[in-house]
């Protein structure tokens, strides 16, 4: 059986240069719409059973974030449940992948990818939770729902307004993974954390920023070539309605708290990225998150506050960035929540890295730590 290589699916993205021997597999990172991020990939290769394996990716000094391959490990799956880590050098400019192929077919990606049929059926499944509501703010560029779950009591407006968004980023698929985890203790009716939240808050959830960049394959970028986060300052129905509908429904609403999950390319860590440097920022925030931080850390040790990205001087936060720009302009506790693409070098997983399951389990201890602080949200 001779080898092929595919990509032509749901999030799927790869450039084959050639392939014709299974030791000697030549690849190119496929660049996003606009072609100024290339970094996410996810292809399935054919006929190598009993085969070693040997898959060179090229140019990686050219992709967006040449750091992020250092001490990084691809991620392999045989039943696309089970994602693993795998023999993995960068030498700088081209990431060598070695594999002994243990069945016909087998999968590689950047991170186990979250895709678009599961997250309709976590949709579909909660929006059988009579606590939730499936609001659909409108369509992207591609065509695709932009979907909202509303969870808990809507029409009590003395109760807190809690947001969580992910996906802006499309190939950032650890958040999605975040979201399955915290959605479903969310509605679970035996947990006394989430039974006491919904006592007090309102929850607004958006699964996915990004149905068409996550769909398509894209690192950063949606459809038209915007990245998301950096759109937030003057976002259009033409170019990014994704934040344009969020954020007109956070106007409308109105918002007390809100996360941000992401995945960070090159940081080994679990971390906050704050939103401190607004202008004129309330030390009230400031400590706010501070505790936050403190109780998540109490409560996970996936979870740490020593390492993350450098501070922003104050006043000179970037507020096209949706932490910064939410924050602002609801004077309200905003955060970004990194987790790597790499392994947490603090408790470190040899065969698994950093993994849906522990991002699963990150998204069940926010709650812990929301709990903790909700108490000095109210304004």
């Amino acid at each position: 059986m001779s080898i092929r290589i595919n990509s032509n699916f749901d999030s799927g993205a790869i450039d084959v240069v050639s392939a014709e021997d299974a030791d000697n597999i030549r690849l190119r990172i496929a660049a996003d719409a606009g072609g100024e991020f290339r970094q996410w990939f996810h292809f399935r290769v054919s006929g190598i059973k009993g085969e070693q394996m040997v898959l060179k990716f090229e140019d990686m000094d050219t992709t967006a974030y040449p750091p992020g391959w250092e001490n990084y490990k691809c991620r392999a799956s045989y039943d696309r449940e089970t994602w693993f880590q795998v023999d993995t050098e960068f030498d700088g400019k081209t990431m060598t992948v070695r594999h002994m192929g243990q069945a016909d077919t087998i999968y590689f990606a950047y991170f186990a990818p979250y895709c678009r049929e599961r997250q309709l059926d976590l949709i579909a499944e909660i929006g059988l939770h009579p606590a939730c509501n499936v609001e659909v703010l409108g369509e992207t560029l591609d065509g695709q729902d932009l979907d909202m779950l509303i969870i808990g009591d809507d029409w009590d407006h003395e109760k807190l307004k809690i947001w969580f968004i992910a996906r802006q980023h499309p190939g950032e698929t650890q958040a999605s993974w975040w979201m399955e985890g915290m959605l479903r203790r969310l509605l679970d009716d035996s947990d006394p954390v989430s039974r006491s939240l919904l006592q007090k808050c309102v929850f607004y959830v958006v699964p996915n920023m990004n149905p068409d960049g996550s769909k398509r394959g894209y690192l950063r970028t949606n459809a038209a070539g915007a990245n998301l986060n950096r759109e937030w300052a003057t976002p259009s129905m033409e170019h990014s309605p994704e934040v344009f509908l969020v954020d007109q429904e956070m106007r409308e609403i109105g918002l007390d708290f809100c996360l941000d999950v992401h995945g960070d390319e090159s940081i080994p860590y679990c971390f906050i990225a704050n939103a401190d440097a607004i202008p004129n920022c309330d030390p009230r925030l400031i400590e706010l998150r501070k505790s936050y931080e403190a109780n998540l850390a109490a409560v996970s040790p996936d979870f740490q506050t020593e390492h993350g990205y450098p501070e922003t001087k104050p006043g000179e936060a970037n507020l096209t960035i949706a932490s910064a720009h939410i924050q602002n302009t609801h004077q309200a506790l905003t955060m970004t929540l990194e987790m790597p693409f790499k392994d947490n070098d603090d408790l470190p997983d040899e065969f698994m890295g950093w993994s849906p399951e522990r991002s699963r389990k990150l998204g069940q201890s926010c709650l812990d730590a929301l709990w903790a602080i909700h108490g000095d949200l109210r304004k």
